[in-house]
């Protein structure tokens, strides 16, 4: 299909779903003309949830099922490569969701995005431009795309509210990531501008939970820590080094709290305007650390490795946009590192990257 072609199908698809808007692209980030008034979903519409199998898509799937929704729709990688545009459009063509969560993503800790950013941008770049392209086409009535708080500025203002965005330069261990994650709201933004369609984006901060990638490369740091801890329990040893000083803060939201903010978005709020999702309370990775030793058993000494990253020096989510839309977070830190430690012993011999 040519470019014209699928232009051309785009705006087929969007004729009659919502008016053209006229905002100023300038103002399009906080403001637009689409007239939309959320309320409860239909629990029998076909609903799409894209990166079902992974810590936030199969979270967001489990909350869905929980809810009463039972025409969820899923496919593995190898089902269909979100990278692959064709693949995409026939998926979408042939099963036509109303819903979409986009949380399919290439993601990572500091490691695998310093590594890797070529592969960090150019897969989410991919997965994001097919899957909202490829919705556009089918009509999808609502998405939520789902981003990454690591889109705000290295040096922004704490907490971290969401008009930071684009106001100054992101952390360079991950920027590329940020990027991708960037130009998603942007689609989602312009989506809403050119074609009038109630389309969303929300920020989690740093997520945790059954279904983590507990890999020692690719994990962030609390599934990392996990392991580590775990690790040294098994194996009887009497000291741990970690990565940095140990003095950046960190904020945490457990997955199941996440699920039950995604449903919430979609049928409280509509906007332009990004929304982050948080607790609105970090601790220091040196108090996750004493976190994680007592909740694996872990008594012996913890060391750190100053010549490493720190990464930036804090990300605190201003969630009282989210709040105002009445939601709340439900799991605690201690809860929900003793239930994550629990299913990772578990499903050890399962969990992802292990």
């Amino acid at each position: 299909m040519s470019a014209d072609q699928i232009t051309a199908t785009l705006r087929s698809a969007a004729d009659g779903l919502g008016p053209r808007t006229i905002s100023d692209p300038a103002d399009a980030r906080t403001h637009d003309d689409v007239t939309y008034t959320p309320g409860e979903l239909d629990r029998s519409a076909p609903f799409y949830v894209a990166g079902h199998r992974g810590l936030v898509g199969s979270a967001v799937w489990r909350h869905l099922e929980n809810q009463g929704f039972d025409r969820l729709i899923g496919a593995t990688s190898s089902e269909v490569d979100l990278r692959d545009r064709a693949a995409v459009e026939r998926f979408m063509s042939e099963h036509r969701p109303r819903y979409v969560v986009l949380a399919a993503a290439r993601v990572g800790g500091i490691a695998a995005n310093n590594s890797r950013p070529v592969d960090f941008l150019s897969d989410n770049l991919r997965i994001q431009v097919n899957v909202l392209d490829a919705a556009l086409a089918a009509g999808v009535e609502r998405v939520l795309f789902l981003g990454s708080s690591c889109i705000y500025p290295k040096l922004a203002e704490q907490p971290l509210r969401e008009d930071s965005l684009l106001t100054g330069y992101l952390e360079p261990t991950n920027d590329a990531y940020a990027i991708a994650k960037i130009a998603g709201i942007m689609q989602v933004q312009a989506v809403r501008r050119q074609y009038g369609l109630p389309w969303i984006s929300a920020m989690p901060t740093n997520l945790y939970g059954p279904g983590d990638n507990f890999s020692p490369e690719g994990s962030h740091v609390l599934p990392a820590m996990i392991r580590r801890y775990d690790h040294a329990v098994e194996a009887g040893a009497t000291s741990i080094t970690n990565w940095g000083s140990g003095s950046p803060k960190r904020e945490f939201l457990h997955v199941a709290d996440l699920a039950t903010a995604c449903l919430h978005l979609l049928e409280h709020y509509d906007g332009p305007q990004q929304v982050n999702v948080g607790t609105g309370e970090d601790v220091t990775i040196r108090e996750l650390a004493d976190q994680v030793a007592q909740a694996t058993g872990y008594q012996g000494d913890t060391h750190w490795d100053t010549s490493k990253p720190d990464g930036t020096p804090r990300k605190l989510m201003d969630v009282s946009l989210l709040h105002a839309q009445g939601w709340s977070p439900t799991v605690d830190l201690t809860t929900g590192l003793r239930d994550t430690v629990a299913w990772y012993r578990a499903h050890r011999g399962q969990a992802r990257g292990l």
